[in-house]
């Protein structure tokens, strides 16, 4: 039977607009308990506006926000950031200096030594910091902050926790490790997540779902392998990796190309379409004397380009080519131990299932 319960967070057709320019526009979405959902985006798309409506300390234009079913803003009396049991983690950690790490960890608990001491000690434990309650933030790691920053977020036991960018002040090597204890954390605590990135492989590596969003906007919303592999439209394609753009005009539901033809279902005759392609979805061949391979239903037709630079990047290489047919410039990756020389010539050809077709972007 579906599971009747509400969502741990809800919000409805959210509105903010700062001197008449609308930052976040009509956004909904909803979030389970012990779910993680990254808004992804570019700077100034109204992620993290969004983020401070829901903790109250940025009141919305329109809209409404329920915490497990009950209204916390916009339908009836709006509680103040303290009454949501919502919890805040940012990029810089924000702790208090003067306070040691235990006494920042149970900053937001009920004046009960006791109490406070249990969970202190419980949260330390768990981020892998026991001993560590005496020290004062400047005697920390980067990590070890983050780590103070998690535990103190979640000492009051927070339904919600609202993340803006907060492993973006991590060493890369660190990173990675960090992020998933965190999310592990979050998880076994059964709090709904809400993580604000900019940065797509994150939103990839840590979110149960995506929300795309575009001035303002959720333009996509999904499962991560869903997002990535059935984009709404080119851009936001070209947000998750390199494309390759090839244009022609739909007829009869087809559209000739130097690869051969492609099904553009959906457009109207006449149309002007654009083809997008991954770099690691070309397939590259030897030049044979001029000639190239038999053309296959699965890769249609080959085209020959001159290879113009290649770039070795550890586990792949990028190869950029100069197509012979239009002098268009073609990218591909290829694994990391074939580099290629710039002017050899060689063979490309386009996997039908893993292209995408969308009207020309004006």
């Amino acid at each position: 039977m579906p599971d009747p319960s509400p969502p741990r967070l809800e919000i409805c057709n959210l509105t903010r607009a700062f001197g008449g320019r609308p930052v976040v526009d009509d956004v909904s979405l909803s979030v389970a308990a012990g779910q993680v959902t990254c808004l992804l985006g570019p700077s100034g798309c109204g992620k993290s506006t969004t983020l401070r409506m829901i903790a109250g300390v940025e009141q919305p234009d329109a809209g409404i926000i329920r915490i497990d079913g009950q209204p916390v803003c916009g339908d009836g009396p709006t509680r103040p950031p303290e009454a949501r049991s919502v919890g805040l983690m940012f990029q810089d950690f924000a702790l208090f200096p003067h306070l040691t790490v235990a006494q920042n960890v149970a900053f937001g608990l009920p004046r009960d030594r006791a109490l406070q001491a249990r969970r202190v000690e419980e949260l330390l434990e768990r981020v892998n910091l026991t001993g560590y309650g005496p020290k004062h933030p400047h005697q920390l790691s980067g990590g070890e902050q983050q780590r103070v920053a998690l535990a103190r977020a979640l000492a009051p036991r927070p339904r919600v926790m609202l993340m803006d960018e907060p492993f973006s002040g991590l060493d890369n090597r660190l990173r990675d490790g960090i992020r998933d204890a965190t999310l592990d954390l979050l998880k076994e605590e059964g709090t709904a997540v809400l993580l604000v990135t900019h940065e797509p492989d994150e939103a990839m590596r840590m979110a149960d779902e995506i929300a795309l969003m575009r001035g303002g906007r959720i333009v996509q919303r999904g499962a991560p392998y869903n997002i990535y592999n059935a984009p709404v439209d080119k851009a936001a394609a070209a947000f998750f990796s390199d494309i390759n753009v090839i244009r022609g005009t739909s007829r009869g539901a087809l559209t000739d190309t130097p690869f051969g033809a492609f099904l553009t279902p959906g457009h109207a005759d006449g149309a002007e379409v654009e083809i997008v392609i991954r770099p690691q979805h070309l397939k590259i061949d030897f030049d044979r004397g001029g000639r190239g391979p038999n053309p296959t239903a699965q890769d249609g037709t080959p085209a020959r380009g001159v290879i113009q630079r290649a770039r070795y990047l550890g586990r792949e290489s990028l190869v950029d080519f100069r197509m012979e047919h239009d002098g268009s410039i073609l990218t591909a990756s290829v694994p990391g131990v074939f580099l290629p020389k710039p002017g050899t010539a060689l063979w490309l050809m386009i996997r039908r299932d893993r292209c995408f077709v969308f009207p020309v972007s004006r």
